[in-house]
């Protein structure tokens, strides 16, 4: 069975990359290639890492197999998939009893913690039990609604509160029955981890993408040129790049959920459950774009962002000074809007270029 650390949580996979996609396929007594793409798949996903520096043939193949040795790493390490991955076996620890876990799983749970705090809870990494309890299955609907009782009993027990961290000794604790869930943030995480294998190699230039989960470093001809990313519309057939975006030396993570959704009685449900009401978000967010220097915490962002919504998620992104871009429903259309740290990371031409709306407040 495929790795997935995207369950039903969350489907942050709304961005359309325009790569400048070159084979290692050519002459083949070349020994040095430029613009390199390496691609496979992982986690039940996808990874695409583009590197513009001129490497070598059997740099190239130790290049892979130690990026894939850190993918692998980290899915044994926090894959829900895996029963014998280190996150499952503390899924099942003994509630109360301190356990020494990875350096690496610490910091995803301190990360999830603070988005957690930050967020007033709309990040929670406990949230699995509620998802489950909606049941959504293949037409994105749920078989039932879940009834009153049940849905506050689940809500009662549900809370990153639950798993308490020592991070100087390295040991975290489950204080209720919670199970964690990292699919919020882990994707995210392993694009940082394989960002930093590829530097300690001597790569600077180079575009990594797992799963939709970006991080551009340098540039896409080695010296000049922007990777350039395109945003998607929030519309629900043939996806299509409405907003692009020349990117360097930063990371991106897209939350958006706007094909993942059923109607009922004439009320959108979305498949994303908000962890503080226990039920799918309704408003008019389609999707959250956030440009950080770390993808783990990017990813969690944009998932809490998602949760609140357009209004509260803004006034989130603009407290912890993030720079953001929401695609709002209005109508049959949509509103793009961006925080002030989006304009002081892309500048007031490009703002103006792309038509963008500036909130600031």
């Amino acid at each position: 069975m495929p790795v997935a650390y995207h369950r039903n949580l969350l489907f942050p996979l709304y961005l359309l990359l325009l790569l400048l996609v070159v084979s290692l396929a050519g002459c083949s007594d070349e020994e040095t290639h430029k613009n390199v793409t390496l691609e496979g798949d992982i986690f039940g996903t996808f990874y695409q890492v583009t590197i513009a520096d001129p490497v070598d043939t059997g740099q190239v193949e130790e290049i892979e197999q130690g990026m894939l040795d850190v993918l692998h790493g980290i899915d044994m390490s926090m894959s829900t998939w895996k029963e014998d991955s280190e996150l499952s076996t503390f899924n099942r620890s003994p509630i109360g009893e301190w356990q020494p876990l990875s350096p690496e799983l610490m910091e995803v749970l301190d990360i999830s913690r603070s988005v957690y705090q930050a967020s007033g809870g709309a990040f929670d990494v406990t949230v699995g039990d509620l998802v489950n309890l909606w049941s959504f299955g293949p037409e994105a609907r749920p078989k039932e609604i879940p009834d009153e009782a049940t849905l506050e009993q689940r809500l009662s027990e549900v809370g990153m509160d639950a798993v308490e961290l020592d991070m100087d000794k390295l040991e975290a604790r489950r204080l209720r029955d919670v199970y964690v869930d990292l699919s919020g943030v882990a994707k995210g995480y392993a694009t940082d981890k394989v960002a930093e294998y590829l530097e300690s190699q001597g790569i600077s230039n180079y575009m990594v993408n797992l799963g939709g989960e970006i991080k551009a470093k340098g540039h896409r001809n080695g010296e000049t040129g922007l990777w350039r990313i395109g945003i998607e519309v929030p519309q629900d057939s043939t996806p299509k790049a409405q907003h692009i975006v020349g990117l360097s030396d930063v990371t991106v993570a897209t939350s958006g959920d706007y094909r993942h959704y059923f109607e009922q009685d004439g009320k959108r449900y979305s498949h994303t459950i908000d962890p503080r009401t226990g039920r799918p978000i309704t408003h008019r967010l389609a999707s959250v774009t956030v440009f950080h220097s770390s993808n783990g915490w990017a990813d969690a962002w944009a998932t809490a962002i998602n949760v609140l919504g357009e209004k509260e998620g803004m006034t989130l992104a603009i407290e912890e000074d993030l720079a953001v871009m929401l695609l709002v429903r209005n109508g049959d259309g949509w509103e793009s809007w961006v925080s002030p740290a989006f304009v002081e990371r892309f500048g007031e031409e490009m703002v103006d270029a792309l038509g963008l709306k500036v909130v600031t407040e």
